[in-house]
């Protein structure tokens, strides 16, 4: 009888964590995805063509995650978010990318003019 009523008072114990805990969960953070998406806007994503196809999809993920959020579906919201912040921070990655690659093609086309430039005449040596 008596390891009856310490089962039952551990799992009452056990349920009433579970409840409290489920109760006490933090609110969604979007923090992280909002700030990829903005630094992704910052540098020049939306010019990008790859770039721009995951800055959009950061923010589609965003708003969808938003109203999971509101729907309680709090896991799925979490994933979304996680998905948003990943999302924008490849549209940077391949922005900057973008912006190296021309400045790369810039810097060889100076060097081209350069040499261009410094050619001697035939005649002279």
């Amino acid at each position: 009888m008596k390891h009856i009523h310490l089962v039952i008072v551990a799992l009452a114990v056990v349920f009433a964590l579970t409840i409290i805990g489920c109760a006490s969960s933090t609110p969604v953070n979007k923090e992280a995805s909002t700030s990829a998406i903005r630094a992704a806007e910052e540098s020049g994503a939306a010019t990008v063509p790859s770039a721009s196809l995951y800055l959009q999809l950061a923010k589609e993920q965003l708003e969808k995650a938003k109203k999971l959020a509101a729907e309680g579906e709090r896991e799925q919201a979490e994933s979304m978010l996680l998905r948003a912040q990943v999302d924008g921070e490849l549209a940077v990655a391949l922005s900057r990318g973008d912006a190296d690659k021309k400045e790369a093609i810039q810097a060889v086309e100076r060097v081209r003019q350069l040499r261009e430039d410094n050619k001697l005449p035939q005649g002279r040596k």
